[in-house]
């Protein structure tokens, strides 16, 4: 099976892999690397690419420990990508085997593929960098969004013919503790005591959306400011 690339909006999450074949792969075992994008639950989907050429399977990414050779005429699954190399899972010389692989052993119905995986690529290592931040920018989905802040504190949805678009906030509160000063009768001594806690609002998120992509981000003066992130939106591959 072939790949067809379009961009469009879809929910995008990262899922990490491990390098090795094993089929009792245990996810707390699972590779995290920072440098690579994971595809399994990125896509929704499997994907699949043809092998024109038989190729060397590596352990690595950086091409330093060979596993074996990848069979050529066949479909793989591909599981991880970097900017230069795949990570696949298929047919080896006599059983089957993963690991990566270079781009030219594979061919698509997209003669653009390389590139548009490129694309995907730099874009999801974007969507990971503000995920660890916490962040939120234009052009991410709502599934990146709830990766990144979590639930909603408030939400609202317009449905319309031509799709849906939508508000979330995120308000962050602080405890403000309030406290009396009182006069010990038996000592004459001067102490703070605790009467109540209040909670306030320190900061808000406004997250505006599109049809599942963000559009605009609006921060309160409290929350971080500096220009709006921006990425670009989304890749869906389609068979």
């Amino acid at each position: 099976m072939k790949l067809e690339i379009v961009l469009l909006a879809t929910t995008f999450l990262v899922l990490p892999l491990h390098g090795q074949l094993d089929r009792t792969e245990r996810k707390s075992l699972l590779n995290t690397d920072p440098e690579v994008v994971y595809l399994e639950e990125t896509l929704g989907q499997p994907l699949k690419l043809h092998v024109i050429k038989e190729a060397p399977v590596f352990s690595d990414r950086e091409g330093n420990n060979r596993l074996g050779v990848l069979r050529s005429d066949q479909d793989v699954t591909v599981e991880a990508i970097t900017d230069k190399i795949y990570r696949v899972r298929g047919k080896g010389a006599r059983y089957g085997i993963a690991g990566w692989v270079a781009p030219w052993a594979f061919s698509s119905k997209d003669p653009d593929f390389v590139e548009n995986l490129k694309d995907l690529y730099k874009r999801q290592i974007q969507v990971q960098k503000l995920v660890a931040a916490h962040d939120v920018a234009v052009g991410m989905t709502l599934g990146e969004v709830s990766l990144s802040r979590g639930k909603p504190t408030k939400t609202s949805v317009r449905k319309e013919a031509a799709g849906q678009s939508g508000r979330w906030e995120y308000i962050d509160f602080e405890d403000v503790r309030n406290y009396v000063t009182e006069i010990d009768r038996s000592t004459g001594q001067a102490y703070r005591r605790l009467v109540s806690v209040t909670r306030v609002e320190k900061g808000k998120t406004a997250v505006e959306f599109k049809d599942d992509v963000v559009t605009a981000v609006e921060e309160s003066a409290n929350n971080r400011g500096g220009d709006t992130r921006i990425i670009v939106p989304p890749l869906v591959f389609r068979w």
